[in-house]
């Protein structure tokens, strides 16, 4: 799901996990509307499990993604997952359609990006996809950092995924030179079956180690952050609702 981040993925763990992820992928795969015959880039495809209703739905699809333990699992499903960055995409007008979901806020770059995916398209393509937007896990960022600061850990100044606004995003799709259909902020509360100790685990387990934390601390400082966000963001029953906020597009080149 990432494609320029260091994080390292463990595919059976992001499935136990973050199924969440590609389940809630069904709206921007519906915006997308693949057709029969049509050659779709998917860029950020994680273990393909998205890339999969692509093929279903009768495209030539290729999977990029930099995670190579990712990659595998998506050739497992006997799709074309080529290993990848989204800020060097070498193509040349050669795809119908560049789809994403849930990899641009690992990726930055959203210039660079953006221009790739335009050179990658061929005339009156479509960029359609779905990330997460500003004010993306607000709270648990914010916890995150607290309990890290509070233990004397390493905490970047600034955001290290990419959150714009819906407005500084379509900026950048039409300084690339796309005609934005559609580009807006969604607030999605979303239910975290697992609870906040596996998510933590699967999707701030880099950031956590960046911060130096060494591998026998790591448990502590999830179970503070985790005390922390718990009257915020689970209910009387236990159960966990993240705050997430995502952008949701839909471009298209001139012809």
């Amino acid at each position: 799901m990432t494609t320029g981040s260091s994080h390292a993925w463990d595919p059976n763990l992001y499935a136990t996990h973050a199924s969440f992820v590609p389940a809630l992928g069904a709206p921007v795969l519906d915006l997308l509307a693949p057709q029969t015959g049509e050659r779709i880039l998917d860029l950020g495809c994680g273990d393909g499990v998205l890339t999969q209703k692509l093929v279903a739905a009768g495209a030539t699809v290729v999977g990029i993604d930099p995670d190579k333990a990712m990659v595998a699992a998506a050739l497992e499903k006997g799709l074309d997952a080529r290993i990848g960055d989204a800020r060097q995409l070498a193509f040349a007008q050669e795809f119908d359609a560049v789809f994403t979901n849930a990899a641009l806020h690992w990726v930055g770059a959203p210039a660079q990006v953006t221009a790739g995916v335009a050179r990658a398209l061929k005339p009156g393509g479509r960029y359609v996809g779905e990330f997460g937007g500003h004010g993306n896990i607000a709270a648990i960022r914010v916890a995150l950092r607290a309990v890290l600061k509070a233990h004397n850990y390493r905490v970047e100044p600034d955001e290290t995924s990419y959150y714009p606004t819906a407005e500084a995003f379509r900026a950048v799709l039409e300084a690339g030179g796309f005609m934005v259909e559609s580009c807006a902020i969604i607030p999605r509360p979303t239910p975290i079956p697992s609870g906040m100790s596996a998510w933590l685990n699967t999707f701030r387990g880099g950031f956590i180690d960046s911060a130096g934390v060494p591998p026998n601390k790591r448990p502590q400082i999830i179970e503070d952050v985790r005390a922390l966000l718990r009257p915020v963001l689970a209910d009387p029953e236990g159960n966990w609702i993240a705050d997430y906020v995502r952008i949701r597009f839909s471009a298209r080149l001139p012809e």
